[in-house]
């Protein structure tokens, strides 16, 4: 299974980020490209930082459920997923600055060591399904630009 703290993969995604420009237009949802790099960064940026925010309720019911679910194979993150309210992007800006902010990121997940990495649904997780689905997060969004 494809994993952020593969170096080949981290590769690939930031030759996959390097497509995105300002005449990138969604396959699905409402962001725009600056809207969904900065999203990503944010996200990268919580991970890294171990700073998501507090566990949903919901997520404290099935959240280790669904990460179950979500790391058992392959299959790309569902369009039109449910996102964190702190990382929906309204504004609009430097879409060459992003990527930049981005994929130095994305190099960061060379050296990531945070066993204790807690996401607001799914609980608690390990490095290793950090890595995972932070593959897939990048994956979803990339495909949703057709990158």
């Amino acid at each position: 299974m494809k994993s952020v703290l593969d170096a080949s993969t981290r590769e690939e995604l930031i030759q996959r980020i390097n497509t995105i420009n300002e005449n990138s237009k969604a396959q699905w949802g409402k962001m725009n490209a600056y809207q969904m790099l900065k999203h990503c960064s944010m996200w990268d940026e919580m991970v890294h930082n171990n700073k998501m925010g507090k566990r949903v309720f919901i997520g404290r019911i099935i959240g280790r459920m669904a990460l179950k679910s979500v790391l058992k194979d392959e299959t790309p993150l569902g369009k039109n997923s449910p996102t964190l309210a702190q990382l929906i992007i309204k504004e609009n800006g430097d879409i060459e600055a992003e990527k930049a902010k981005w994929i130095s990121l994305i190099k960061r997940y060379e050296n990531y060591s945070n066993n204790d990495f807690v996401h607001p649904f799914f609980g608690s997780m390990n490095r290793e399904q950090t890595g995972r689905f932070a593959y897939k997060h990048t994956d979803h969004h990339l495909r949703q630009f057709n990158s």
